[in-house]
């Protein structure tokens, strides 16, 4: 190993330390906000939004739903379950409240999505790239949801891991890893995806090179399609809960078109982009724009298969539904490997350079994130 090169234990510190200095300059960053404008930055990452429909469910559990004053009734089956049975788990066993409680998962989920997205861009591009990485992931501009009480830093961890797993081929635990992911984000549909094209792929490679006459070492494939196979069940399970619950076979579909939610192939946001004065229409189009770059930059990088359906499709899943313009950002953020060509390049630059530009993002994100996260409007 090359004197210069972080040994694998060092580049893991440096990937969680990194990752967690960000949090803590985005929460930095949020507390001096909130005390220059008299409000209460904490209260803002558990007690607002989606955060308080979670903890409602942990003490409560379903049942619960509002109707706004346009007749649209809002109800809490539109949130899985998997988040809030940990915040009310560890409510139970802990001296804290719920809200508190779903701040603590959140948080020690964010260290799990950084090490797992460590592991996955190490074993894609190496060890310094993979460090960059998951501190890339802690400056995205909607970063500051990795510090709420929201599941974008759980599902994000079960995905990164397991995404892992499929890459060393261990698919029974990348399975297992979905299931839980299933029940956390409809978002698993991204991830379950993933690991069947990986596994068609995988058999239909496997068997041109053995019809090529190219021998291979014969490898099981029970535990391929067992993974396969279990890879959906949390995300159907709970489908089929809402169903049975509401007795209808959409009901889970009908929720989230309550919601605004549901799938319409971009035309909402078509409209919303139409709707919008010129510059500003411009400047999202250029943003959209840049957005599709960074997902040819994925294909030409050439990344693993698995990493590379699995940001596709949480992209297209983020822009094909008719929901709040305002979340396709946070939506999209479990796609860490749109920041892999980004973090390559970084490597590059001299370390001294590398960790200027890094804090610098971090210092954007961290003041996007309090001005949003002190505004009106939900992340």
């Amino acid at each position: 190993m090359s004197p210069d090169r972080p040994r694998p234990p060092e580049s893991l510190a440096a990937a969680l330390g990194g990752y967690a200095a960000t949090r803590v300059i985005g929460l930095a960053v949020l507390a001096v906000a909130a005390a220059v404008v008299g409000k209460d930055g904490l209260h803002r990452l558990t007690g607002r939004w989606d955060a308080v429909w979670y903890v409602r469910i942990a003490e409560n559990g379903y049942g619960y739903q509002v109707t706004l004053p346009n007749g649209s009734v809002h109800s809490d089956l539109a949130f899985f379950p998997l988040f809030p049975a940990l915040e009310r788990a560890l409510s139970t066993v802990l001296p804290v409240d719920a809200a508190t409680a779903g701040l603590l998962v959140s948080w020690a989920a964010s260290l799990a999505a950084a090490w797992g997205i460590y592991a996955v861009g190490s074993h894609a591009a190496g060890r310094q790239a993979g460090v960059v990485l998951a501190v890339l992931w802690g400056v995205y501009p909607t970063a500051f949801v990795q510090s709420m009480a929201y599941t974008e830093t759980l599902f994000t961890a079960l995905a990164a891991w397991s995404i892992f797993a499929v890459l060393r081929d261990r698919w029974i635990l990348a399975g297992a890893l979905c299931v839980l992911a299933g029940l956390t984000r409809p978002t698993a549909a991204a991830l379950i995806a993933a690991l069947g094209i990986t596994a068609i792929v995988t058999v239909v490679r496997e068997r041109k090179l053995t019809a090529g006459g190219i021998s291979r070492a014969a490898r099981p494939r029970g535990s391929m399609a067992a993974g396969v196979l279990i890879a959906p069940l949390g995300w159907l399970a709970y489908i089929v809960y809402v169903g049975v619950r509401q007795g209808s076979p959409t009901a889970y579909f009908d929720v989230q078109a309550a919601w605004g939610n549901s799938i319409d192939g971009g035309v909402a946001l078509a409209r919303f982009i139409w709707g919008l004065p010129p510059l500003a229409a411009l400047g999202l189009c250029a943003a959209l724009g840049l957005l599709g770059w960074l997902v040819v930059l994925c294909v030409r990088q050439k990344q693993p298969l698995p990493l590379l359906v699995y940001t596709i499709a949480v992209v297209v899943v983020s822009l094909v539904g008719a929901a709040y313009f305002g979340s396709r950002p946070r939506l999209m953020m479990p796609a860490f490997g749109l920041l892999l060509p980004a973090a390559v390049a970084l490597v590059r630059l001299r370390v001294r350079n590398r960790i200027l530009v890094l804090a610098g993002l971090a210092l954007a994100s961290g003041a996007y994130g309090a001005f949003t996260l002190l505004g009106s409007g939900p992340p």
